[in-house]
């Protein structure tokens, strides 16, 4: 089979993976809850997002994965994961900006990750086979990312 096929395979049944889980498991147990109880379960993942600096490491991709992909991917995620962690400590600590920081998080976060995705696929064009052992990173951790993304916008904007 293609390596066009089996990352598109890969990245379709990561989203109804997720979304499966999601919906069963994590949605029923933040719906009811209010403000940080809500916010922060969904927010602690994306702190992880440091690891898209693999990126950038020689032996984790190909030396052919394309620069004006791999940098700002690499720091879009680092960003988003430092933006994260301080929505958390904001939300731990109940911060009067916590809930504006969380909109930065998410707004910032969902916009690296579908600028990656336009990019992998359009704009810069990526071979997923140049992804190497990062391959996990779009097949797997970025469908669940979105999926948080969105269950965050709901929250947020059920506030109003």
């Amino acid at each position: 089979m293609p390596v066009q096929a089996l990352f598109g395979i890969s990245v379709l049944l990561s989203f109804v993976a997720f979304g499966t889980v999601a919906k069963s498991y994590i949605w029923p147990r933040v719906r009811g809850l209010r403000g940080p109880a809500a916010l922060a379960p969904l927010v602690v993942p994306h702190a992880f997002r440091f690891v898209g600096l693999s990126f950038l490491v020689p032996g984790v991709v190909s030396p052919a994965l394309s620069p004006a992909f791999a940098v700002p991917a690499a720091y879009g995620d680092l960003a988003a994961a430092i933006l994260a962690l301080v929505s958390i400590w904001a939300l731990a600590t109940r911060a009067s900006w916590a809930i504006p920081m969380v909109w930065v998080f998410n707004v910032w976060g969902t916009a690296d990750l579908l600028n990656a995705i336009y990019e992998g696929l359009i704009g810069v064009g990526i071979d997923p086979a140049t992804l190497g052992a990062a391959f996990f990173l779009p097949t797997l951790i970025v469908p669940a990312l979105l999926i948080l993304h969105g269950m965050i916008f709901r929250l947020l904007l059920r506030r109003k």
